[in-house]
């Protein structure tokens, strides 16, 4: 059963996502918040699979509340709602360490496809969607970071081996296993593991926070 916090300001727009998801066998909703605050507090309390998390709310939004949802280490995943696919709070909620976006006006089986992936420690947004947003929005990326300095290594790449660096870094643009496996010559199985170990290493969330790291680090330079 997967567990689902509504974080939205608009009452009939928290009704509709409730009637949806509890049509469902396999979903149910634990709570409702009408702003970042109160989502953060009962992602807390709660300790939701997943936060469907609307982006402009009173007080509190839901970029920040996702930021502090993610530092607070709850193992909650974060799935933002926004306008437009390309838009700089889908970025921005990205970066804040949500594990995916959809658009508002997904299909009804698009938003319970991508809250169960969600829930599983999928990303729902592809890679190369991601690295798109990243060249889009590269003016926003952090400046001075370990990896500018020679002999200082990000301490996030230290424990990773030559080849999952470069894991990391085709991650980074935007490859598939399918791609990585094809293009270095390694069986997809041999792929996955590589990914699952960078990940674990890294501390990266999902792939999505993957690509973020890579370009954070410098292995990937906005295109």
């Amino acid at each position: 059963m997967t567990t689902v916090l509504i974080a939205d300001d608009q009452p009939l727009q928290r009704l509709g996502f409730r009637m949806l998801l509890e049509s469902q066998d396999d979903m149910t909703v634990l709570g409702e918040a009408m702003n970042g605050a109160e989502a953060a507090r009962m992602t807390a309390e709660l300790h939701p699979d997943v936060v469907l998390m609307d982006v402009r709310m009173p007080g509190l939004d839901g970029i920040e509340a996702t930021r502090r949802i993610v530092a607070s280490g709850d193992r909650t995943r974060i799935l933002i709602l926004t306008t437009f696919d390309l838009d700089e709070y889908a970025y921005s909620g990205l970066r804040a360490g949500a594990s995916g976006f959809l658009v508002k006006d997904a299909q009804p089986e698009d938003l319970l496809s991508g809250i169960r992936a969600v829930a599983t420690g999928d990303a729902v947004v592809a890679p190369s969607l991601t690295r798109r947003l990243l060249d889009a929005y590269a003016q926003h990326l952090p400046t001075g970071t370990p990896a500018d300095s020679p002999g200082e290594p990000d301490p996030r790449l230290a424990a990773l081996t030559d080849r999952e660096r470069e894991i990391l870094t085709v991650i980074g643009k935007g490859w598939t296993n399918t791609e990585i496996a094809t293009r270095l010559h390694l069986a997809e199985s041999t792929v996955k593991t590589h990914v699952g170990r960078v990940l674990a290493k890294t501390g990266s969330r999902d792939r999505v926070q993957a690509v973020i790291l890579a370009y954070d680090t410098k292995l990937v330079q906005p295109s």
